[in-house]
């Protein structure tokens, strides 16, 4: 590397604080010659304009403030399934708490199976890129879609003396008016009569179905949005009711809920809550191994594959009716076949006793009775380490037709098996991450109760990020798909991306954008911004202020900053409100290195380098010229005597005054004989992040150099850094754990390295089809050999 020489003085001594050494090199304006105005964005513009003004309800630290209120709603609800129809009937009565400061005058209901009428709005409104070509299961389950009609037939809403209220339905919602309006902290009660037709899930795919099994001729049916629930109504947006289009899932109140399902008498049941008479529903060897399971350090088997075998067989005519309690709860759902297998433990997670349970049909073996119970017990035991210990009695886990969906104290999971009790790596661990991915959703936002038809993000990104840090805890290389920064690179240079801060119903790519970039970020936050101990503190605080509340964007991000003294709003900026990506370049490194101390080791160190210097081509064929002042010496003088870099008793003299006029702290840098290194980066993606370098010296050894983002601070395109070190830098390599995304690693590199491209030798085709060709080979295969014109040659 050449090496630039630096003479030491009063003005040299700002050298290092040139971190920012390019920005003095701005434009010029050329009408005045004088350098223009600043124009540049400012990526460290506090975010006040786009967080909503503190409240006494949501505080400017994140908390809810000390007048924080929300809604309530219980329920006691009656619901039959009749499996021969698929029809459900329910009759429920809520009653409605309004602890808002506000009056209401009617009330909002969610009628969610609505979207599965053909007229649904997020049916009708579904597009399609092209139909070039389309699979027969593809084109069967788009016939069966608008045949089908899974909506919501109301026939009663009536107050709590039976008195009919008038209703009106708007697609997934439906009003009740109500006789007079509902003051502040007072309550309400009413009823709600319905029945629907529940979907088969080869016909009509849902976050509900049924499952049918020809083998045995028996059903799974997995139960959400059931039944009519309460709208929220918040003190941001009043009424919370957005059309349910699909995609933007649920926003719900919590209450305490008793349920009674009445199912085939042979059928096991899986719900929310706490199985209130398992004395009338249970068979005594079941509740004995109930009570095994309540002391082993391993799940029990409560019902085996040879009993489920034999359930599949009964078909009983009569019912049993289940009930169950779920107490501070925000949904509810449930499960029922006699297919099931089901096994169990009482867990102990962070000092709470928990029935961890499963329940699968035998087509989940082997599978299902080895992974899933552990996956629900692994789930608990880390995300409570990192937020906090998991609150509810029961945590569930079910296969049936729903490939993945959560619900308090249940969630539904669908990877199984090859019939032959076979499996991929890639089904074994999808089943254990879609298990933490769901039961993990008992923390968000079944209790950090987050507006999930509004902010996707808010649930399923934090969701996400913890299911990366429970898989990587479950075994070593754990092949997590989402939360590494390296897998989001793609995505943070693709044409689908929009913001995170980005509708639910209008996200282009939702799995990247509401579950892979936010898990991302916040690992980012973890591991490179933050720290460790700042950062798991910080987001414990924000899950902890908002345990059974909701929260919206702008409280998780004030929590974070409040609980860590770390300026975040340059981080929530680029990843949640921008497109823009990582991609900073390493563009040059230049070495610097203080004169010699005397005027003779300053012309000595001259005289090198110029003798250093190549000989031209010019020079070296000239050489052997003949020359007029050899033939001519008189032309000779002085000049050609004199060297410039010779050292004068003038120059000594002056040197060793200046040497006089130094006082020793002077004297002392005089003597600084170390490197300066100024590397000089570029900010080519617009997401600013922090600087991280392996730097290599000429003694092979190495020094990781960490730069916060504020060195982007005056200017987010372009900085340069000053490294002051005793030995020589031979390499330095940006971002050299894969921490920032970085989407192009070509430029993180000096000096630049050499990578191959790998090129593949193969045999080459004929581009193009020959018609003739083709109609005489098949023409000679049909006649064992003969030309089918005969032996005649092609057109002529």
């Amino acid at each position: 590397m050449p090496t630039t020489r630096l003479l030491l003085s009063a003005a040299l001594a700002a050298l290092p604080c040139v971190a920012t050494l390019a920005q003095s090199q701005g434009p010029v304006d050329p009408r005045t010659g004088l350098p223009t105005k600043q124009s540049r964005r400012d990526a460290f513009r506090q975010l006040d304009q786009e967080l909503p003004t503190p409240t006494t309800y949501r505080t400017g630290s994140g908390a809810p403030g000390h007048e924080y209120w929300q809604q309530e709603a219980d329920y006691l609800i009656d619901v039959t399934l009749d499996e021969a129809t698929r029809r459900i009937t329910g009759r429920e009565r809520v009653t409605y708490h309004n602890h808002s400061p506000d009056r209401l005058e009617y009330l909002w209901l969610q009628l969610d199976l609505n979207l599965l009428r053909p007229d649904a709005d997020g049916h009708v409104a579904s597009s399609i890129e092209s139909v070039d070509q389309l699979s027969y299961r593809q084109l069967g389950r788009t016939l069966a879609r608008n045949a089908f009609d899974g909506g919501v037939e109301v026939t009663e809403v009536s107050d709590a003396d039976g008195e009919a209220l008038p209703f009106v339905i708007n697609g997934t919602m439906m009003r009740i008016d109500l006789p007079k309006p509902l003051q502040s902290k007072a309550s309400t009660a009413f009823h709600v009569a319905w029945n629907y037709q529940m979907n088969n899930a080869d016909e009509v795919g849902a976050r509900t179905a049924a499952e049918y099994f020809e083998r045995d001729d028996n059903w799974i049916f997995e139960l959400a949005h059931w039944f009519p629930r309460m709208a929220a109504y918040t003190d941001l947006n009043g009424w919370e009711n957005k059309q349910f289009l699909g995609r933007g899932e649920f926003t719900l109140e919590f209450g305490d809920y008793e349920v009674r399902i009445t199912v085939p008498a042979d059928h096991i049941v899986a719900a929310t809550g706490v199985l209130q008479n398992s004395d009338e529903v249970l068979a005594p060897v079941h509740r004995e191994r109930l009570e095994q399971a309540a002391k082993s350090d391993r799940p029990v088997l409560i019902i085996t594959p040879d009993e489920a075998l034999a359930n599949e067989k009964e078909k009983a005519s009569n019912t049993k009716t289940w009930i169950f309690k779920g107490e501070n709860v925000r949904d509810f759902a449930w499960a029922s076949s006699r297919k099931f297998l089901w096994d169990a433990i009482k867990h102990t997670s962070h000092g709470r006793d928990v029935w961890c349970m499963s329940y699968w049909p035998n087509e989940g073996e082997p599978l299902w009775s080895r992974y899933s119970t552990q996956a629900v017990m692994h789930t608990l035991d880390v995300y409570s380490q990192y937020s906090f210990p998991y609150p509810y009695p029961v945590a569930i886990s079910v296969n049936g037709p729903v490939g993945g969906m959560e619900y308090p104290m249940i969630c539904f999971n669908g990877p199984r098996p090859e019939p032959d009790g076979t499996y991929s790596k890639r089904t074994k661990y999808g089943l254990i991450s879609v298990i933490i991915h769901e039961v993990g959703h008992n923390y968000f936002p079944m209790i950090v109760n987050s507006d999930e038809r509004q902010w996707t993000w808010m649930d399923e990104g934090l969701n996400t990020f913890m299911q990366f840090l429970a898989e990587q805890e479950w075994e070593g290389r754990y092949p997590s798909r989402r939360g590494e920064p390296h897998k989001i690179v793609d995505y943070m240079t693709s044409t689908e991306q929009v913001p995170i801060m980005t509708h639910s119903d209008s996200v282009l790519s939702l799995g990247p954008n509401a579950y892979a970039k936010p898990a991302t970020a916040l690992n980012i936050l973890r591991e490179t911004v933050m720290g460790r101990e700042l950062f798991d503190h910080a987001f414990r605080t924000y899950s902890q202020r908002w345990m059974f509340k909701r929260p919206y964007p702008a409280d998780l991000f004030r929590t974070m900053e409040d609980a860590s003294a770390v300026d975040l709003d340059w981080f929530w900026r680029g990843w949640f409100y921008t497109t823009d990506h990582c991609d900073i370049a390493l563009t040059n490194v230049q070495w610097f290195k203080q004169q010699p101390a005397s005027p003779d080791d300053i012309a000595a160190l001259a005289k090198a380098e110029r003798d250093s210097r190549p000989t031209t081509v010019s020079e070296r064929r000239f050489a052997a010229a003949k020359k007029r002042t050899a033939a001519f010496p008189e032309l000779v003088d002085f000049y050609n005597r004199f060297d410039e870099l010779d050292v004068t008793p003038r120059d000594r003299a002056a040197f060793s005054r200046a040497m006089a006029g130094l006082d020793e702290g002077q004297k002392k840098l005089r003597a600084f004989d170390h490197n300066l290194f100024v590397l000089s980066f570029e900010n080519k993606g617009g997401l600013v992040m922090p600087i991280i370098l392996d730097v290599e010296y000429a003694d092979g050894s190495h020094e990781e150099v960490r730069i916060p983002a504020e060195i982007w601070r005056r200017n987010e395109e372009r900085v340069n850094k000053l490294l002051i070190r005793e030995k020589e830098i031979v390499r330095v390599v940006l971002d050299p754990h894969l921490e920032t995304a970085d989407v192009n690693l070509d430029n993180n590199e000096w000096p630049p390295r050499l990578r191959p491209s790998r090129f593949e030798l193969f045999q080459s085709r004929r581009a193009r089809r020959n018609p003739m060709q083709e109609a005489r080979r098949e023409g000679s295969r049909r006649s064992n050999g003969s030309p089918t014109n005969g032996g005649q040659g092609g057109d002529k």
